[in-house]
């Protein structure tokens, strides 16, 4: 996990012209998508329909990253950040908590523009796996050169689910994807853009990475 400094972002959305900033605390974010070996000593599962120990876990829904975020932190002792409503189908985050969790989508946006103002932190070619140079299949975890902060993949290789619900009033509870993946042309891999799914879809691009909040 890496510190991630305090700061602000501003988003933006193409679809509906709007832009908005917000105001961060300090977090941390891990390195790296969560890999497939990860994935399976914490859950007993391997859901991916490639396989490979350090391929980032994919075919993954939001709910499997919520729920993997809870058992990650019982397993370290830590306060599970997620309570789930089994009435409703629903999910609260308890921000107080220190227990792993998803990033927000602005969390998202600041580790990966890492200081920068640029559509991308460096050369797609030297910082992602993307349709251009990924032969059409997901690759390894690091592969690419990082960012300024360390953070490796955020564009390309996998997208991932963050956090945010992607417009309530419009999509209803679809959440909002990040990075774009291994299939994707060189136009989605922007640290800006933003795609949405139902918090069910599950596929072969698209996995996550981990949060956690600072105490304090």
């Amino acid at each position: 996990m890496i510190d991630v400094p305090s700061g602000q972002v501003t988003l933006s959305d193409r679809r509906s012209q709007r832009s908005w900033s917000v105001e961060l605390a300090a977090y941390q974010l891990a390195a790296f998508p969560v890999t497939q070996t990860r994935y399976a000593q914490v859950t007993g599962q391997r859901p991916s329909a490639a396989r490979g120990d350090q391929l980032p876990v994919e075919g993954v829904s939001w709910w499997d990253a919520v729920r993997f975020c809870n058992v990650l932190s019982q397993h370290e002792g830590l306060a599970p950040a997620y309570r789930f409503d089994a009435d409703v189908d629903g999910v609260e985050w308890d921000t107080s908590a220190t227990g792993y969790r998803l990033p927000t989508e602005a969390e998202w946006e600041h580790a990966c523009r890492a200081g920068t103002a640029s559509a991308r932190y460096g050369r797609l070619d030297e910082i992602a796996w993307y349709r251009g140079n990924s032969r059409e299949r997901i690759h390894d975890v690091g592969g690419r050169q990082p960012n300024a902060w360390g953070f490796y993949d955020m564009l390309g290789n996998v997208w991932e689910w963050c956090w945010d619900v992607y417009d309530a009033e419009v999509y209803d509870t679809y959440r909002v994807l990040r990075g774009g993946g291994w299939f994707d042309e060189h136009w989605s891999c922007r640290a800006s853009v933003r795609r949405r799914s139902h918090p069910t879809f599950q596929i072969d691009d698209v996995g996550f990475r981990i949060a956690r909040s600072i105490e304090g």
